[in-house]
C-alpha cells in the first residue's frame, strides 16, 4: 500500500544529499526507486510507463554537494521548498565512528524530526541513522547502523537499542523507520520500501531488472526482519524484554501469561492489540530470526539449528520456516551463506 491517498500520482521519495555523502548509495536508491512500476515494462513489453515513484535528491541549499569521492551532487530542491516527501532516505556519509556529528546537520535534522512528525516514512542506510538518533526520533527504540559504528552509536545515545547483526530494522511510530545497515545493504532497504509501499511485485520486478537476486522468491524470506512493535502497555513490555532473551525455553507464552498476572485469554488479547501479534507468532519470528542468523554462519545441521532456537522437533521447525518465509532452510542457506562464505575464503 502506498504512503499517501492519493494514489494516482507517483511516491514521493526524498533523498537527502549531505556533505560528504557516498555517492554510489545516494544514485543507487534513486536509481531503484525511479525504475519501480516503469523499467520492466519497458524491457519485457516495450512499453513506456510513468514510475510509481518519484524520487529527488534534497539539500540544504539548491548548491551542488561534495560527494565524499569527489563526486559532485546536483540537488533538485532545498530543504525548504521541496515536496512533502512520502519517504525521506538518509544516504550514509563519512564521519568516523566515534566522532559526534552533532551540531553539523542541525538543519538537516530539524527537516527529518518535521517530516516524521508529520507522518513521514523515513528510511536510512549505513551511517545516516546517526540523524535519526540526533534528531531523538529513535529514543527507546530499535535500531541498526554499519557495523562499525554500531559500539560508539550506543554509547553516544544509551537510549536506543542498537542491533549490530541486523541487516534491516524497522521501528517507531507506526512502524515509519527504516533502517539497513553497511556496504550496499541499501539494495535491500530500497526493495523492501518498494515491496512496503508499491507492492511486492514491483520490489521483485526491480530486482530482476538490476539483477538483485536476494529477492528473486519475493520478500518472504525478509519478513521476519521487520521488528514488532514496541509495546507501550508496560506489562506486556515487560514481557516483550523478558522474551527477547528467553524465547528458547519450553514454554515462554505460558512464562509471560504467569509473569503478567493476567488471565491468559486477557493476555492474549493485550498482547495482541499492544504488539500486532499473537504471543506464538511473535516468539516464533523471534526463533526464526536467530535461525536464520545461524544458518547463515554456521555448518550446523537443521535439527542442531532447531534445538538451539527451542524447537524439539525438525520436522515441524522446517514447516514452519517455509511457511513464514516461503524457502526451506536448507535453500535459506543456501542462498545467503553462499556470499558471505565466497568472502571469507
Amino acid at each position: 500500500m502506498k504512503a499517501h491517498s492519493d494514489a494516482n500520482r507517483p511516491l514521493n521519495v526524498a533523498l537527502l544529499a549531505l556533505p560528504e555523502v557516498t555517492g554510489s548509495t545516494l544514485h543507487g536508491m534513486f536509481d531503484l526507486f525511479a525504475s519501480a512500476g516503469r523499467d520492466w515494462a519497458y524491457l519485457t513489453e516495450g512499453c513506456q510507463k510513468e514510475g510509481a515513484a518519484k524520487p529527488y535528491i534534497v539539500a540544504r541549499d539548491k548548491v551542488p554537494v561534495a560527494a565524499f569521492n569527489g563526486v559532485t551532487i546536483t540537488p533538485h530542491y532545498a530543504l525548504d521548498d521541496c515536496p512533502r516527501p512520502d519517504i525521506l532516505c538518509v544516504s550514509d556519509f563519512f564521519i568516523p565512528p566515534w566522532e559526534s556529528c552533532a551540531g553539523r546537520f542541525e538543519p538537516e535534522v530539524a527537516w527529518i524530526k518535521r517530516c516524521y512528525e508529520a507522518g513521514t516514512a523515513v528510511a536510512s542506510a549505513c551511517s545516516g541513522a546517526l540523524l535519526f538518533a540526533e534528531a531523538g526520533i529513535l529514543d527507546d527504540q530499535d535500531a541498526t547502523t554499519h557495523w562499525g559504528f554500531c559500539e560508539a552509536m550506543a554509547k553516544m545515545y544509551p537510549r536506543i537499542r542498537v542491533h549490530a547483526g541486523r541487516t534491516l530494522v524497522v521501528s517507531g511510530n507506526d512502524q515509519r523507520i527504516f533502517m539497513s545497515g553497511g556496504g550496499t545493504s541499501f539494495q535491500d532497504l530500497a526493495l523492501f520500501l518498494i515491496a512496503r509501499f508499491i507492492g511486492v511485485g514491483a520490489a521483485v520486478e526491480v530486482a530482476k531488472v538490476y539483477l538483485l537476486d536476494w529477492h528473486d522468491a519475493g520478500t518472504l524470506p525478509y519478513a521476519g526482519l521487520v521488528t514488532a512493535k514496541q509495546a507501550s502497555d508496560a506489562q506486556i513490555a515487560k514481557c516483550q524484554e523478558w522474551l527477547a532473551d528467553n524465547y528458547k525455553q519450553g514454554t515462554p507464552v505460558a512464562t509471560m501469561v504467569e509473569m503478567s498476572g493476567l488471565p491468559e485469554r486477557s493476555f492474549n488479547r493485550r498482547f495482541s492489540r499492544a504488539t500486532g501479534r499473537s504471543p506464538m507468532d511473535y516468539v516464533q519470528s523471534l526463533r526464526l530470526e536467530e535461525a536464520k542468523q545461524i544458518l547463515e554462519t554456521t555448518d550446523l545441521s537443521i535439527e542442531a539449528v532447531a534445538h538451539e532456537v527451542g524447537y524439539e522437533d525438525s520436522s515441524s521447525f522446517s514447516r514452519l520456516f517455509r511457511r513464514k518465509t516461503g524457502i526451506t532452510p536448507a535453500q535459506y542457506r543456501k542462498r545467503f551463506a553462499a556470499l558471505r562464505q565466497a568472502l571469507q575464503a
